[in-house]
């Protein structure tokens, strides 16, 4: 591994621990030198992606731009850092089991919205107004009307579950 400090090619690795969900290992490393310390963070990577994006160019699948995407959405919304990891993981996850090696861009924003709004109402519509484009209130009004048939149907599910509820 080449340190990025200096771009010597000999460096050691000086501690290496598996993350939480077992998808990555963290490791410490020393150029030997310069002696500066750094982290490297390696993912099991099932398949070369291809995204192809609107106006036909392809590009190589970018983790770390879905990761930006998902936790701009998610910024100060209650939903902690290692879920936000998870949701990433798990989109990567389905992209890589598809099958295919090239997906479509309208196809992982599809992906990404679908698992924000079972995660948070918020962030869902956040990412849907970039990812789709909204110019005019009015598209803002549609995608809340489309939400909610689900917030009602979880009400009705909340309130078979804990029963009918007492009136004084």
């Amino acid at each position: 591994m080449r340190c990025p400090f200096c771009g010597n090619e000999d460096t050691q690795v000086k501690d290496s621990r598996s993350s939480e969900d077992g998808t990555a290992i963290r490791r410490r490393r020393v150029c030997s030198a310069c002696t500066q310390r750094f982290t490297t963070i390696e993912r099991i990577q099932l398949r070369e992606l291809t995204v192809i994006k609107a106006d036909g160019r392809r590009l190589p699948f970018d983790r770390d731009k879905l990761a930006r995407s998902i936790r701009v959405a998610l910024r100060k919304r209650p939903v902690e850092e290692i879920r936000q990891e998870r949701l990433v993981n798990g989109l990567v996850r389905q992209l890589e089991a598809s099958g295919e090696q090239e997906i479509a861009s309208h196809h992982i924003g599809e992906l990404a919205m679908d698992a924000l709004r079972e995660v948070d109402g918020v962030a869902y519509v956040r990412f849907a107004s970039v990812y789709r484009d909204f110019r005019e209130v009015e598209a803002f009004s549609k995608i809340l009307d489309d939400m909610k048939p689900i917030t009602a149907l979880e009400s009705s599910t909340t309130a078979r579950e804990t029963g009918p509820q007492e009136t004084s």
